[in-house]
């Protein structure tokens, strides 16, 4: 697909790819490197028109381009008379800046639709060169050698060293420093630039005139500098005084710049000032190498008009070879021409790039150019898609071919990877020592193939072998051997195939796996108690693996479930299961006393409870008692009253009438939910009534009202609660305060007065309020206990008010009765009372 984007691309003589119609490429060069042409107008902008955001190009003196005299405002056109005053473009103007005026509007909208259309196509424009930027250097990156030439990080590194010695072959130019010593008999040091002439000059030297250097070599130049000192220094030459003793050198100081010009299809074409040091690579280099477009294969140099030499880079790519990289001379040409033929590779070889052939390379080549085959490549044939003149064509290339096969531009070469299987593995697994895969040629039978697996397993179940063989066709075929015939040598030994899988079943595979399990008192943490049978295991082993017993395990009363393998279906009793009963000692040690009971497979043994342990339990009292705190559970009839006699008995301030039990919650969650269900279907057998119930939780706290003062004052009697676990019997100090919630107008605190009623409470709130619910009304005590309003008739009895209360007066939900409700009720109530009056006389005078 890259040669095919890159035969689609059209560049100019840069290799920029240009839209629309194709225009003559500039005259000169630019001067910067690295600047490109600027981008000419796509098709669908109109002529005369210019891009967005740029003004038409002007001539000097008001003339276009062409050299026609732009006609001025005050022009008039041809065959139209010239007008006075103010002209037609000036009045269109003042019309189109009045905002009085009725074409302001539709002149603001036109200039606002040219405005969009222009900012779409500018948008347009922007979105195409991006995409072909991202193809053009898609393309750049499958080709071998633009990641040398296109890396900028790379182009200094590649600059020439100028700390060398002379070249003797350097041609020497204008603006090169030379440096003339002479030493010997006489001894001077000289320093000359060379002029723009091609001059030195020796100003100081009488005799001595201009020495003209210009296009010599170092050598050359030394031999002429030499012949003109000589007039002044005789001893620099053979002459009738004798044999020459004095001597000159001639080297480079400061080096000149030259320009060279790289032209054709570089990354950056233009004109380039470099050292005259510089060889053809340097500049090659600075460019960036050739484009999308550009040969790396033929690579001229031109000097005078006239090719002097043709670099091909992948020598340096390939070889590290530069030939024919010669020294660069003032204005100097390098072209890099089009390519004539690309191919791409793919496939596992070493490098996956698009490649340059010359015409009288072949496949063999460009093999050798990706690096040779990858370690998994089929190297028996190559695939190659080939263009015809109407479609796509694939050819199949042998090895044999590879080194005399003609490739073609455009031609796509794939190199496909091995088959991913073996062609003489077999493999065994089982119970044998080593299984793994193993060579068909060192195991050609399956006794071979076991004897190299170190043999088979004590456990091997040698009586059914199974080797499972993929047929050509790929279907599974299983086949079955006795492997115990062929040790015997009843049976011939079976030869394997490839692909062959030989299993080998183990006998524990065969047979359910055995366990013991153990519950109970035992030390082993829960869920760790289920353990591998082993054979010959007593139940003095089993135990000594789990940890041992615990303080409060029944060492006398150990059972062993174990189950029954041969019940008669047709037995008409009912045991499906043995259970064996053993006293051990707590000592696992071997001794003459131990049991000697040998566990078999699925035993369950059980360590339960010893009846007589019991671990100490703690009950708590606190508030008004002698010496509040924790006290043992010292027997299962423990009560209340025996707690506060351990505690020595109540404080003078104790409020016996507001003494709580805290008892945590024993249910377990599923009695919880039980209990709760039961409620919630009792509940919905009444369609006018809703239970509402606090949720339980398993050790959840809960205040137990009790009677304090008839326990101290009867002890043992019913009211005397037995004391459990965990228990918190609380006593509060003397209270004062009696406290109103609720429907009150002021709800309050106040302080507790003997003899006080209820309404006097209320009273000292304020009152009820019109929402009252007078008959709902209740009084939580300081015990938690609770005592509601009672209705006599037409009378609301209230209870009775004591310390540390909580009056609670609810709201009435119901809405307010009408006068003609209220009126209603009276009248009935008045007809009862009279009828009930009736009744009384009537009884009255009958008797």
């Amino acid at each position: 697909m890259g040669l095919i984007l890159a035969g689609m691309l059209s560049g100019n003589t840069f290799g920029q790819v240009l839209p629309g119609p194709a225009t003559p490429a500039p005259t000169t060069l630019p001067t910067q490197p690295g600047n490109l042409p600027r981008n000419l107008p796509t098709q669908s902008q109109q002529p005369g028109r210019g891009l967005p955001g740029q003004t038409t190009p002007q001539g000097p003196a008001g003339r276009t381009p062409a050299g026609q005299p732009q006609p001025s405002s005050t022009q008039s056109a041809p065959g139209q008379q010239p007008q006075t005053g103010r002209t037609q473009q000036q009045q269109s103007n003042q019309t189109a800046t009045d905002p009085n005026s009725p074409d302001f509007e539709r002149q603001s909208q036109e200039d606002q639709g040219l405005k969009n259309q222009q900012t779409n196509e500018e948008f347009m424009e922007q979105s195409i060169q991006a995409a072909r930027e991202r193809e053009r250097q898609e393309l750049r990156r499958k080709l071998f050698g633009y990641e040398i030439f296109g890396n900028p990080d790379l182009r200094s590194t590649f600059e020439p060293n100028i700390n060398i010695a002379t070249p003797r072959n350097y041609i020497v130019g204008p603006g090169d420093q030379l440096n003339i010593r002479l030493y010997g008999y006489s001894e001077a040091n000289f320093t000359q630039t060379v002029s723009p002439e091609g001059n030195i000059y020796f100003a100081d030297q009488t005799g001595i005139g201009p020495v003209s250097v210009t296009g010599l070599s170092i050598e050359q130049a030394k031999a002429r500098i030499t012949d003109r000192l000589a007039r002044r220094y005789v001893g620099l030459k053979n002459s009738s005084y004798g044999a020459p003793n004095t001597y000159l050198e001639l080297t480079l100081g400061n080096i000149r710049s030259i320009r060279v010009s790289v032209l054709g299809e570089a990354v950056k074409p233009g004109t380039y000032s470099i050292s005259s040091l510089s060889t053809a690579m340097n500049a090659i280099y600075q460019s960036g190498g050739p484009n999308e477009l550009g040969s790396f294969r033929k690579v001229q140099i031109i000097r005078n008009n006239k090719v002097i030499a043709t670099l091909d880079l992948y020598d340096l790519l390939l070889l590290g070879v530069q030939r024919n990289d010669i020294r660069l001379q003032d204005n100097d040409n390098i072209r890099f021409q089009t390519f004539e033929k690309r191919v791409e590779i793919t496939g596992p070889v070493k490098r996956n790039k698009i490649f340059e052939m010359l015409p009288n390379e072949n496949l063999g080549k460009l093999l050798y150019f990706a690096g040779g085959f990858a370690a998994n490549a089929y190297k028996s044939r190559i695939k190659i898609t080939r263009l015809t003149e109407r479609e796509r064509k694939v050819i199949d290339v042998t090895a044999d071919q590879f080194e005399t096969f003609t490739l073609q531009d455009g031609d796509q070469v794939t190199v496909e990877q091995i088959l991913e299987r073996y062609e003489n593995q077999v493999s065994i697994e089982g119970a044998v020592f080593r299984p793994g895969q193993y060579s068909l040629d060192q195991s050609k039978t399956l006794k071979q193939l076991i004897t190299n697996a170190d043999g088979l397993q004590g456990d091997a179940f040698v009586g059914r072998i199974t080797i499972v063989r993929t047929r050509e066709d790929l279907a599974i075929e299983n086949i079955t051997v006795n492997y115990a015939d062929i040790i015997n040598g009843v049976r011939e030994d079976v030869p394997l195939q490839r692909e062959d899988k030989v299993v080998i079943p183990s006998r524990f595979d065969l047979a359910e796996p055995a366990t013991i399990t153990i519950i109970g008192e035992v030390n082993s943490p829960p869920g760790s108690n289920e353990l591998p049978y082993m054979a010959n295991m007593t139940l003095e082993d089993l135990l000594l693996r789990v940890g041992g017993l615990k303080e409060s395990a029944a060492a006398s009363q150990i059972e062993v479930v174990r189950r029954k393998k041969d019940v008669d279906p047709k037995s008409t009793t009912a045991e499906v299961a043995q259970t064996f009963r053993i006293p051990i000692s707590r000592d696992l040690s071997i001794n003459p006393n131990q049991s000697q009971f040998v566990l078999e497979p699925f035993d369950q043994v059980i360590v339960r409870r010893s009846p007589n342990y019991q671990v100490q339990t703690f009950a708590t009292i606190e508030g008004e008692v002698i010496l509040p705190g924790g006290y043992p559970i010292r027997s299962k009839d423990q009560k209340i009253s025996d707690l506060v006699n351990m505690a020595g008995g109540l404080t003078p301030y104790a409020y016996v009438e507001g003494a709580t039990l805290v008892r945590q919650v024993r249910l377990s969650a599923d009695e919880i939910a039980q209990q709760q269900r039961s409620v919630s279907e009792l509940a919905d057998d009444s369609r006018r009534t809703v239970v509402q119930v606090d949720p339980l939780a398993p050790g959840k706290e809960e205040s137990i009202g009790i009677n304090l003062k008839r326990i101290l004052d009867n002890p043992g009697s019913p009211e005397d609660m037995l004391i459990q676990e965990n228990d918190i019997l609380r006593i509060p100090k003397r209270l004062e305060t009696v406290r109103l919630q609720g429907e009150v107008l002021l709800p309050t605190t106040v302080k507790y007065r003997p003899g006080q009623t209820f309404q006097d409470y209320i009273a000292q709130a304020g009152g009820f309020t019109s929402k009252s619910q007078r008959k709902k009304s209740f009084i939580v005590y300081a015990n938690g206990s609770a005592d509601r309003t009672r209705k006599f008739m037409f009378f609301n009895i209230y209870p009775r008010v004591e310390p540390g209360s909580e009056i609670v007066i609810p709201t009435r939900t119901a809405a307010p009765l009408t006068p003609q409700q209220i009126l209603g009720q009276a009248t009935a109530i008045t007809s009862s009372v009279m009828t009930l009056i009736t009744l009384i006389l009537a009884y009255r005078t009958i008797r």
